[in-house]
């Protein structure tokens, strides 16, 4: 009997390509639920093909399932993804990676009185969606709503921290 020996490789962010985090809310009965998207522009060297597989291996890697459950942050002491909320920022941590975004009032404040966020990591590439330039709200709508960005993400609730607690 033989066996194949199997690939382990250390993560490495370039193959990425650029990492964009997006903080928004989203209305429910009880007040604003503060969500931020991860998504890859698909940029990589190798493609948005490339970009998609590196996302899913970093989540795979940090024990995360990409279209599985919900995890709840608060229930999982061991969890590796964690969110920094400082000077107006949304900070998610991994391992190997620190992503930042600048995050609106109302996000913000959502945050202040849940105590959390909704994360959406997704291995779909969103090209058109560049830093710098504004997500109009039906756009970032579709993109995230789509079943196919759906289906293809982590989801994660992150207890938020700040620096001074």
């Amino acid at each position: 009997m033989t066996s194949t020996p199997i690939e382990t490789r250390p993560f490495r962010s370039e193959e990425l390509g650029t990492l964009v985090l997006l903080a928004w809310t989203g209305e429910t009965p009880d007040g604003d639920l503060p969500y931020l998207l991860a998504y890859c522009l698909g940029d990589a060297a190798d493609g948005p093909e490339a970009s998609s597989a590196a996302v899913r291996k970093l989540l795979e890697d940090n024990g995360l399932t990409v279209g599985g459950d919900v995890v709840d942050g608060n229930d999982e002491p061991g969890l590796t993804v964690g969110l920094l909320v400082e000077a107006g920022d949304a900070v998610v941590s991994l391992p190997s990676l620190v992503a930042r975004c600048a995050a609106p009032p109302n996000w913000l404040a959502a945050v202040a009185e849940r105590g959390y966020a909704h994360l959406v990591f997704t291995t779909r590439p969103w090209p058109e969606a560049v830093p710098g330039k504004p997500v109009r709200a039906d756009v970032l709508a579709a993109f995230i709503g789509a079943e196919e960005t759906l289906k293809a993400a982590a989801h994660v609730v992150l207890p938020a921290h700040s620096p001074d607690a």
